[in-house]
């Protein structure tokens, strides 16, 4: 008993200092990031032309190779002037800063020829659109260590209409490249850039470690299908602050796998951190979590975040077939303004990859907290619906005022979903009215348990 009462104020004490730590954590990650690099050359040198016509992959890519040799001699950086600066998909190394200068703009070509082809990502078992491989990303990071993309608030655009025509006239040949993409790195820095008009994602960090995102500003056109701002995928340690994000589907993205390939590849998401954003989502939400979500979700901290003219705010996706988990979960103090659906937890979600999904792999949703919530012009305050045989449970809602538009007919919509709340406006369905020490007591059976199987 007493062992019992010691992991249980051991795991009391981790939870309450959490957010400090995880304010230092990041903190110490940009600063050490963005050291000065002793050695540094521009785009220029290698026969760049910034008129934005002249294709420059080449000269990319022979700077980065050469960039390359500075590796053990305390890394490099490779700046960018202002111009507007045409490339194909490009690799980086480690140890490397591209530096974009105010004016500067990377320009995505919009011929496939100059994208290469992949294979699809092993969590994933095929191309999100398309079966079989993928175009590479424009700027590419596989299996490194100490990267930074930077600048002075230069630019990163995609192009993306060409991208989004093909999409939604269904003449992709492969599925569509992001603008960057992270594969297996550790201590990855973005910040103070602009991103526009993705192709599909912006930033995609997947299988990676120590990812911080900072002061980045992220838009698309409302009618660009399918695009999203940040994705942190089966990824540990993210931050992502101080960024303003507008996209045609989902402002931030959480992911971890799709069905069997996922469950098969089993990394998580974990440890995430997204605090003083700014969003908007035309046609997705604001803050996703899934629906591929096969290799687990947990350990996310969502504040101090504003969500404006959105199909949804918070909303987490599964579906059956799923596997994996989606669990410890805190969005507080948030503010919105104009939003068709506050929260939203869809348990018949998305689609498979392909016929070989296992459709009892359930997946399981529980302990969410949701608190210290705004809202204004909201049409539907909430609509959770779980699945029968995996209901979602232990979700916390509290002090929260959701302001409902004159013309709303139902706040609340809830199925197979239970859960405890405390002042919170319009009043919500009865799965979820209980107390909240119902609440708290699920959460410590929770900690016990690991304190059984610990000592088992």
């Amino acid at each position: 008993m007493l062992g019992a009462l010691l992991l249980l104020l051991a795991l009391s004490n981790a939870v309450s200092t959490r957010g400090g730590d995880s304010d230092r954590q990041c903190e110490y990650k940009l600063a050490l990031n963005l050291d000065p690099r002793p050695h540094s050359v521009s785009i220029t040198e290698f026969g760049a032309v910034g008129d934005g016509k002249t294709l420059n992959t080449v000269a990319f890519q022979n700077a980065i190779f050469y960039l390359k040799s500075f590796a053990d001699k305390g890394g490099a950086q490779l700046y960018v002037p202002p111009g507007r600066w045409l490339t194909g998909s490009f690799n980086l190394t480690s140890h490397l800063t591209l530096f974009l200068e105010r004016g500067a703009t990377v320009l995505a070509s919009q011929d496939p020829s100059h994208w290469d082809i992949v294979e699809p990502l092993p969590s994933y078992g095929r191309g999100i659109e398309t079966p079989g491989r993928r175009y590479r990303s424009l700027i590419n990071a596989y299996g490194l260590r100490d990267v930074v993309i930077t600048g002075d608030n230069g630019t990163i655009d995609g192009q993306g209409s060409f991208w989004w025509d093909l999409f939604t006239s269904h003449s992709l040949n492969y599925s569509r490249p992001h603008l960057v993409e992270f594969v297996e790195a550790k201590h990855v820095v973005v910040s103070n850039i602009t991103f526009l008009n993705a192709p599909a994602y912006n930033i995609h960090p997947v299988y990676c470690s120590d990812v911080h995102i900072q002061n980045v500003s992220i838009s698309a056109s409302p009618e660009s299908p399918q695009t999203v701002g940040i994705v942190p995928d089966s990824s540990d340690n993210v931050c992502i602050e101080d960024c303003s994000i507008s996209m045609g589907y989902d402002s931030i993205s959480l992911k971890s796998g799709w069905d069997e390939y996922g469950i098969s590849y089993s990394r998580p998401t974990s440890h995430v951190y997204i605090r003083r954003a700014y969003l908007q989502s035309y046609s997705g939400a604001a803050i996703a979590f899934g629906s591929e979500m096969s290799g687990g979700i947990s350990d996310v901290h969502v504040n101090h975040v504003s969500i404006y003219s959105s199909s949804s705010g918070v909303e987490f996706r599964t579906t059956r077939g799923r596997g994996g988990y989606i669990e410890d979960i805190t969005v507080s103090d948030v503010d919105m303004d104009d939003v068709h659906i506050a929260f939203g937890a869809k348990g018949h979600f998305g689609s498979h990859p392909d016929e070989n999904f296992d459709p009892n792999a359930l997946p399981v949703l529980r302990y969410i907290t949701l608190k210290n919530v705004v809202g204004r012009s909201i049409t539907v305050a909430g609509n959770f619906t779980g699945i029968s045989e995996s209901p979602f449970t232990s979700i916390s809602l509290s002090n929260i005022s959701l302001s409902l538009n004159s013309g709303s007919v139902t706040s609340w919509i809830c199925s197979d979903v239970s859960g405890s709340s405390s002042s919170v406006l319009p009043e919500p369905c009865p799965e979820l009215a209980g107390s909240s020490s119902n609440s708290s007591s699920a959460g410590i059976s929770s900690i016990t348990a690991i304190g059984n199987s610990a000592a088992l």
